[in-house]
C-alpha cells in the first residue's frame, strides 16, 4: 500500500494519474494547503519542502522499512521503476522520457505556475508579469506541440510519465490565456489523455474539492508563505 499525501493541485493530480494506469493499490491522505497542513510537522519529516506531493511506499522493493519521497518528478520516476511501467526498458527511450520529464519540472510547472500566480492569484495586476508568463507559456506550448508532431504521446508511441508529468499543467489551458486550437498537435495529444480511463479515475480523486469556489485571501496567504512560515 502506498499512502499519497494529496491535493487535487497539477502536481497531485501526476501522481493519481501514475498510480490509477499502473493499478497500484494506495490511499489518499489530504494536505489542505489552504489551511496549512503542509507546515505540519509530521508532513515535513516525509516534505521538508512543505510541499505536496508526498508518499510513502509500505511495501518497498528492497523489502526494508516505509519509503518516503517528496518531489513529484522523483514520485514519478519511482513508481514507475517500482511498477515496472510507463518508461521505457532501453537506454535511449528512458532517455527520451527523463528529458522531457525534467522539462516540465525545470520548465513547464514553474513557468505555468508563474502564469497562474500573476493571472489569478495575485493581489495587485502586475502587467510585465503577466505578458512575461504569458508569452513564455506560449513559447513551451510550441516547443511542446513541435515535440508532438508525429508521435502519439511525448516520448513516442507508448503513453510514459512525461505525458503524465505535462497533462495536468496543460488542463488549466484556458486560465493561462492560451488557445489549444493554436497548437494541434498538443490538443489531440490533450483530447487523447483526457478520454483516457485512468485520468478520469484520478482526477474523480480530487472532486472533493469545488475548484469553482474562489480561494480566500486567508488561504492565498497560507498558500504563497505570508502567512505561516514552515
Amino acid at each position: 500500500m502506498i499512502d499519497l499525501h494529496y491535493w487535487p493541485t497539477p502536481n497531485g493530480h501526476k501522481i493519481t494519474l501514475l498510480l490509477e494506469e499502473a493499478g497500484l493499490p494506495y490511499a489518499i491522505k489530504r494536505v489542505d494547503i489552504g489551511s496549512g497542513e503542509q507546515f505540519e510537522p509530521g508532513f515535513l519529516k516525509i516534505s521538508p519542502n512543505n510541499r505536496m506531493p508526498a508518499i510513502v511506499d509500505h511495501t518497498p522493493a528492497d523489502g526494508g522499512a516505509p519509503l518516503s519521497l517528496f518531489e513529484s518528478g522523483a514520485i514519478l520516476l519511482y513508481l514507475a521503476e517500482k511498477s515496472g511501467q510507463f518508461i521505457p526498458a532501453d537506454l535511449r527511450g528512458r532517455k527520451t522520457v527523463l528529458e522531457w520529464l525534467f522539462w516540465q519540472m525545470g520548465g513547464l510547472g514553474p513557468m505555468l505556475g508563474q502564469n497562474h500566480h500573476f493571472n489569478v492569484y495575485a493581489p495587485e495586476k502586475i502587467p510585465y508579469a503577466i505578458e512575461r508568463y504569458v508569452r513564455e507559456s506560449k513559447r513551451l506550448y510550441g516547443v511542446l506541440d513541435k515535440q508532438l508532431d508525429g508521435r502519439a504521446f511525448i516520448a513516442g508511441d507508448e503513453y510514459s510519465i512525461a505525458d503524465m508529468a505535462c497533462y495536468p499543467w496543460i488542463v488549466p489551458w484556458q486560465r493561462q490565456g492560451m488557445n489549444l486550437a493554436d497548437h494541434p498537435n498538443l490538443q489531440r495529444w490533450f483530447e487523447a489523455i483526457a478520454a483516457r480511463p485512468g485520468t478520469v479515475r484520478a482526477y474523480a480523486q480530487g472532486a472533493f474539492r469545488d475548484a469553482s469556489v474562489p480561494m480566500s485571501e486567508q488561504a492565498k496567504k497560507v498558500l504563497f508563505g505570508q502567512g505561516k512560515a514552515p
